[in-house]
């Protein structure tokens, strides 16, 4: 069977955004194989599993459980778990997908995977929740380990879960604390693990700003969100960049006010309220209107497809940093570069955490543990690093930002391919 994909097929996001990149990089070097490279999209193994809970009822059930594993050439898979009704083989893969990209273009040693169980952990009791997660571990012990992929929390997933699996490999392969990352410090996690993906974005800010001559001491900030990436990120922005954030969103809704927001109030709220509404701090209104106010940055930290084409032309920021995974639709994209507006991309802008991430694998291997600044000095120099070699790529050949991330992290994979002989 041909792996040639067509690209008069209807794509995903992420797939038309590789194929441009392919293009891309066929006229960088034409001796490469257009359809060696476009095999790269697909995924290497999909793993699908019926998951038995026995509820506290004494019901039994099943849920169906996904891993789909990417790509290893340039090292383990490496992704996500989440735990949401949504969750299928065709997100998962997707997602899996845009992983191998982004440990690529971060330069990690890492391949891409993705996956979690189509179940809401909201209607479990956390007995339940601990079952599911242990039997889930079980059908999956022998397509995960520390030298072949290495999951990590995703949404609706935590530190607990993590340590669930961690404990129940253990039990059938020995001490193995690599096999999974986002652990709790006391189980081998790595400090500055939380902050990660905020920071990250923080610093692409920065580079971004510097970029395109954007004085952040007097830059308005919209982050659509208040999950773990838009609270660190929020108040690390203002700390450290001198900005200030004039927008925030939980699932219910947003908070918008333009002479700045008290985020610590706002978390306080939205923890005892579990949303925005009624917060005194701010105008509430929707996310989608959220996402079109007044701002010089706007970064959408929520679930995908944030940006549509629906919404992309009232976008009124400058600078548009990619929090969320696949928020961009791409004829939004579209829409964004012939406005002018500079979008950092989520492969490069939200990889903090991975990093960080491959920072955890790294100490559990080594048995040795970094200390926080650490963690924050290899970040930095990992993520400028990235950063500065995108744009150069990007204004080299009058690129956006998202063509030269995708084209700098393809040909990576490839060159490791062609290398093995894969």
């Amino acid at each position: 069977m041909s792996t040639t994909i067509s690209k008069k097929t209807t794509c995903d996001a992420v797939t038309t955004y590789s194929l441009a990149a392919i293009d891309q990089l066929l006229k960088m070097d034409p001796s490469l194989d257009p359809d060696f490279l476009r095999a790269i999209i697909k995924p290497k193994r999909e793993i699908v599993v019926e998951v038995p809970l026995r509820r506290d009822d004494g019901k039994y059930v099943t849920y169906q459980g996904y891993r789909v594993q990417h790509n290893d050439a340039r090292g383990p898979f490496k992704g996500g778990l989440r735990y949401h009704p949504s969750v299928d083989v065709k997100e998962a893969r997707t997602l899996a997908h845009l992983m191998s990209l982004k440990t690529a273009v971060v330069n990690i040693p890492y391949g891409g995977g993705k996956g979690g169980i189509a179940v809401d952990p909201k209607t479990l009791s956390i007995g339940e929740l601990e079952r599911l997660t242990r039997n889930f571990t079980n059908l999956i012990q022998h397509n995960i380990g520390p030298h072949t992929d290495i999951p990590a929390p995703d949404v609706n997933t935590n530190g607990q879960i993590m340590a669930w699996i961690v404990d129940e490999y253990s039990k059938r392969h020995g001490h193995c604390p690599g096999v999974i990352t986002g652990k709790p410090i006391e189980l081998g996690g790595s400090l500055g693990r939380d902050e990660a993906t905020g920071r990250g974005v923080m610093y692409c800010t920065r580079e971004a700003a510097k970029e395109k001559g954007v004085n952040l001491t007097k830059a308005k900030v919209v982050f659509q969100g208040f999950g773990n990436l838009a609270s660190f990120g929020a108040r690390l922005i203002e700390q450290e960049l001198g900005a200030t954030v004039i927008g925030l969103s939980s699932s219910q809704g947003a908070i918008y006010n333009k002479n700045g927001i008290d985020i610590d109030a706002a978390e306080v709220y939205y923890k005892k309220n579990r949303g925005l509404k009624g917060f005194k701090g701010g105008d509430f209104m929707t996310n989608d209107e959220l996402l079109v106010q007044e701002c010089d940055i706007l970064i959408p930290s929520a679930l995908e497809k944030a940006i549509t084409l629906a919404n992309a032309s009232k976008v009124k920021a400058k600078i548009l940093v990619e929090g969320a995974n696949d928020c961009t639709e791409a004829d939004a994209d579209k829409v964004l570069e012939e406005r002018g507006i500079f979008v950092v991309p989520d492969i490069l802008a939200n990889a903090g955490g991975v990093v960080v991430s491959y920072f955890e694998w790294v100490q559990n291997l080594d048995n040795h543990y970094w200390d926080l600044p650490q963690v924050r000095k290899e970040l930095e120099k990992i993520m400028v690093a990235a950063y500065s070699k995108v744009s150069g790529l990007a204004t080299e050949h009058h690129l956006s930002m998202r063509t030269a991330a995708y084209t700098v992290a393809i040909e990576r994979i490839a060159r490791a391919m062609m290398l093995r002989g894969m």
